[in-house]
This record gives structure tokens, C-alpha cells and sequence, in this order.
């Protein structure tokens, strides 16, 4: 005889969802998600999706929407570890509007996906408000997201990030590989330090097997900074200067954002067919800037090459700004007016015909 199925009662909350705690969150971050609105913003959070007025593209000659999406990656382990969340929501925002930014897309609206084992309204507060705190950055409005709850496939401190921004450009005021010519100047743009990637390797050989205590204390060859604060510095956002100079008349003709990779594997997307980028890392006292005593620290503990550390880290150049040598001056200027502290990277040298170009290093030629 069949067995009568159970009259048990089993809520949600039993089942580990708690949607009292889903709408405190909510209500928490409402006023950080207030602060990003943009003139465009139509209605508010508490919709199945959002609206953004398009009116203003119509002023356009030829709209391109440009988008991008992005994560912080491994990094927010060790924000759990350390218990530190109040900047990785600007992580998650650099990495997708300095993406875009390379086009000369304007950032108009981002949103986040927010995946967490328990939720916890002040821990949520936390992390968007350092989300609604990058798109005050960059300019862009923070118009919607998700927070989803997942017991029995995250632990309950557990979370993940996850980022999606769309922009817009004129196409006649497009920028890109196709403007580069050889002969042009790059210029490079101080990272803040690791930024959002390479963390793999930098809990592998920073964190690992030391207590928080140990990644707390200030180290000598930090500057007196701890690794916890070091590797914790978020990512600088250069959207909002970059798309200042432009409108000021700067004649760029392309940009790379230096993310997972490194400078071998992202300066080579601004590069045309048939050119190279060549980067001056050479010389006894290393290359013509400044790197940032936190990766010096990593690629030693590594034990990294020079080829490894330029394809794992920014080695100190969050962003790469390619201009006529004629121009330089003028683009330097309008650089150093939003603040940024630009120099010499390298210059676009001949490659070869019909290949891609590639980031070649004075010191191996």
C-alpha cells in the first residue's frame, strides 16, 4: 500500500530564504541607490525591470550603445576573510565602465546581481553602497539588481558579484585601434595597486596560511601599508575623467584597460593590424614609472618572470591612452586637469603586415 505523502508544513524560511530579511535589505540600500539617479531615470526600485529615458540619444548623429559585464572575482575571498565589504561594490563598477570607456562610451546605467549564501540587510548595505558609490564615479546610474539567496549551494558567508553597464557614443566620435598610427605616444595612467585581478594568485601566496592578524600588520616593504589594506585598495575608475577629457577636445585616439592579463594581453586590443605597441620596461632600475610597492611584493613572493608578472598584473598602469606624439602635450594637459598623473608607457612601432599587433618589450628587442 502507497504511503501518504507528508502533511508536514514547510515554509521558506525553513528552507533557508528568509524574504522579511530580503525586504529589510531592500529598504536598506534604497537611499545609496537614490544618490546615482540621472535625469534618465524613470521611477525607482520595486519594478520587474527598470527604465531609463533614451530621449537625449536622438541628439546624435549615430548612437552606439556599448555594454559590458564583469565580476571582482576572487577577490571577495578575501574580503570575507577579512571582513571587509565596503569597496567591492567600486570593484565591481570599475570593471565594467572602464571597459567601455576605451570607445568613448559614456556609462548611462549599470546594474548588479548579488549572490549570497544568508542574507543579511547590513551586509548587502554594504556592498551596494560601495556599488552605488563607484557609479557616483563614474557618472553612470545604479537603476536595478538582484539579490538572490542561496542556502545548501553557498555558505552562509559566501557571495558573489556580478555587474552589467550600458553606454553610449556618437560613432563619428568613436576612438579605437583603427585611429592608431605609427609613431603615436602611449601614455599610461597610475593603477591604485592590484586592483580586481591576478587574486588567484595573490591568496596563494599572500594570504594563505596566515592569520588576519599577520595580514594586518604593517610591513616595511609595503611602505608601512599591511597586505590587508594593500590588496584591499579598490580599483581606481577612470571613466569619468577619461570621458571629461575627451569632451574637453583631447584628441585620443584609442585607450586599453589594463585588467586580467596584464599589459601583454589588453594594450595589444588597441593596437590595428600591422602595429605594434612597443613598452619601455628596460633599464637597470626597471620601467619609466612607478610601480606600486604591493605588486613588487606579489611578483617577488611569486617568484614571477618579467614575461609572467606583465601577463598576471597592471604592474602599475591601470589604464593606457594612445595620442599623436604632436598632440602629447595637449592630451597630457587635459589629463592632468581630471586629476590623473599621466606618463610615458611606450610608443606604436611597426609590425607585421596583415598580422594583429601585439605589445612587444624594449627589452627583448
Amino acid at each position: 500500500m502507497a504511503e501518504k505523502p507528508s502533511t508536514k508544513h514547510v515554509s521558506y524560511e525553513d528552507a533557508g530564504v528568509d524574504t522579511a530579511e530580503g525586504l529589510r535589505a531592500v529598504d536598506a540600500i534604497k537611499a545609496a541607490v537614490a544618490t546615482t539617479n540621472r535625469p534618465e531615470v524613470i521611477g525607482g526600485l520595486g519594478g520587474f525591470g527598470s527604465c531609463f529615458s533614451a530621449a537625449a540619444l536622438k541628439d546624435m548623429e549615430e548612437p552606439i550603445l556599448v555594454s559590458g559585464t564583469d565580476g571582482v572575482g576572487t577577490k571577495l575571498a578575501i574580503a570575507q576573510l577579512l571582513d571587509r565589504h565596503e569597496t567591492v561594490g567600486e570593484d565591481l563598477v570599475a570593471m565594467c565602465v572602464d571597459d567601455i570607456v576605451p570607445m568613448g562610451a559614456e556609462p548611462l546605467f549599470f546594474l548588479d546581481y548579488v549572490a549570497i549564501g544568508k542574507l543579511r540587510a547590513e551586509h548587502v548595505a554594504k556592498i551596494v553602497g560601495g556599488i552605488a558609490e563607484g557609479c557616483r564615479k563614474s557618472g553612470c546610474a545604479l537603476v536595478g539588481g538582484e539579490m538572490a539567496e542561496h542556502p545548501g549551494v553557498m555558505a552562509e558567508d559566501d557571495y558573489d558579484l556580478a555587474g552589467f553597464v550600458v553606454g553610449v557614443v556618437d560613432r563619428p566620435k568613436m576612438i579605437g585601434p583603427e585611429l592608431v598610427r605609427e609613431g603615436d605616444v602611449i601614455l599610461g595612467l597610475p593603477s591604485s595597486g592590484v586592483h580586481s585581478n591576478g587574486y588567484s594568485l595573490v591568496r596563494k601566496v599572500a594570504i594563505e596560511g596566515r592569520t588576519v592578524e599577520e595580514l594586518e600588520t604593517p610591513l616595511d616593504e609595503l611602505g608601512g601599508e599591511s597586505v590587508a589594506d594593500a590588496v584591499m585598495r579598490p580599483t581606481t575608475i577612470y571613466a569619468g575623467g577619461l570621458l571629461a577629457a575627451l569632451r574637453a577636445g583631447a584628441p585620443i585616439h584609442a585607450m586599453a584597460h589594463i585588467t586580467g592579463g596584464g599589459i601583454t594581453e589588453n594594450l595589444d586590443r588597441a593596437m590595428p593590424e600591422g602595429l605594434d605597441a612597443l613598452v619601455y620596461r628596460g633599464g637597470e632600475d626597471g620601467p619609466a614609472w612607478s610601480v606600486p610597492p604591493v605588486i613588487s611584493y606579489l611578483v617577488r613572493e611569486a617568484g614571477l618572470t618579467l614575461e609572467e608578472a606583465y601577463r598576471t598584473f597592471n604592474m602599475g598602469v591601470g589604464m593606457v591612452v594612445i595620442c599623436a606624439p604632436e598632440d602629447e602635450v595637449t592630451v597630457r594637459s587635459a589629463l592632468e586637469e581630471q586629476g590623473f598623473e599621466p606618463f610615458t608607457v611606450g610608443r606604436v612601432v611597426a609590425g607585421t603586415p596583415g598580422e594583429k599587433g601585439k605589445v612587444v618589450y624594449d627589452d627583448e628587442r
